[in-house]
């Protein structure tokens, strides 16, 4: 199925960001962040296998996701760098790297965007009574100082179904989201390779 295209609010459109369900533009403007101060970002291989489609990524790009994704945009500073991925279908991701400035900041921020994910189902529907969020918390990964995976599925009263995972995790100072999203529902979300994915995430930083 190709790219839907939708005529809805805003706060259902920052939905479908949190969801993965759009292709991201990488404006031609965009800053490309100096690849020697910044962690080392996903390759589109690494990431939860598509079952008919390669992914393909944008620049490493200094600066916030614009738009700013739902349940993480919120707390990301301007410092942020991220990369966006996409599949030929409905499918899509994106990692948000934040380097603080002290390992305690790093550890604040990285429990702030996990509060804020735990919180985002019940958020998305008090913004919008059109939609019902459920969301799912898949436990921590060992991997450098942890990580922290979670689903969640939106489904609208006009019939949409979305399904997203988000992931937090930290090494040192250094903090870094990985989402990723598709139409359907729980049993599509693609765990154990999300997981998969969010432990390279990690392990490559540095």
């Amino acid at each position: 199925m190709q790219v839907r295209t939708r005529g809805i609010r805003a706060t259902v459109a920052a939905l479908a960001a949190a969801a993965g369900v759009a292709a991201v533009a990488v404006p031609a403007a965009a800053a490309t962040a100096p690849a020697s101060d910044t962690p080392r970002f996903l390759e589109p291989a690494e990431l939860p296998p598509h079952p008919t489609s390669p992914w393909y990524a944008g620049p490493v790009t200094a600066g916030q996701p614009d738009p700013l994704p739902a349940c993480v945009g919120e707390a990301l500073p301007s410092i942020a760098t991220h990369r966006s991925y996409w599949t030929e279908y409905d499918t899509s991701a994106q990692q948000i790297t934040v380097v603080e400035r002290s390992e305690q900041r790093a550890k604040d921020f990285a429990a702030l965007l996990r509060k804020d994910i735990a919180g985002c189902a019940k958020k998305l529907m008090e913004q919008d009574p059109d939609i019902k969020a459920t969301q799912k918390y898949y436990g921590r990964l060992n991997v450098e100082e942890g990580a922290h995976v979670y689903g969640l599925h939106t489904a609208s009263a006009w019939g949409s179904s979305d399904i997203g995972m988000f992931s937090v995790g930290r090494d040192g100072r250094t903090v870094t989201v990985v989402r990723w999203g598709q139409m359907g529902n729980f049993q599509h979300a693609q765990v154990s390779d999300f997981k998969a994915t969010t432990v390279t995430a990690v392990n490559k930083l540095y």
